[in-house]
């Protein structure tokens, strides 16, 4: 009898995550969005193979993009300086507007 099993290279099952599981770990990495408040939406794209993140609070929003692999370093713990940059520009912007 013939398994209609298939297998996945140990990369592919290491990078099978859920958009939830993603949202919860950048705010975990980034504690600041929790502390102001801030919420944190995201989609992936198949088109662009990338996740579009979108930080918000209030009338204030940022839209910004998420590279498939920086996403995949996320879940490994390894923090993604790009979107760092992005979360600090979006306090300071937060901030500077109260």
């Amino acid at each position: 009898m013939f398994s209609a099993h298939k297998t996945t290279t140990d990369e592919e099952a290491s990078m099978a995550y859920t958009d939830e599981a993603l949202r919860q770990k950048m705010i975990e990495m980034y504690p600041e969005v929790t502390k102001h408040g801030i919420s944190v939406a995201l989609d992936f794209s198949k088109e662009k193979n990338a996740y579009i993140v979108k930080f918000s609070k209030g009338s204030h929003e940022l839209t910004t993009h998420l590279e498939k692999k920086d996403a995949d370093d996320c879940m490994n713990d390894v923090k993604c300086i790009y979107l760092g940059v992005q979360v600090g520009q979006f306090v300071r912007n937060f901030e500077e507007g109260e």
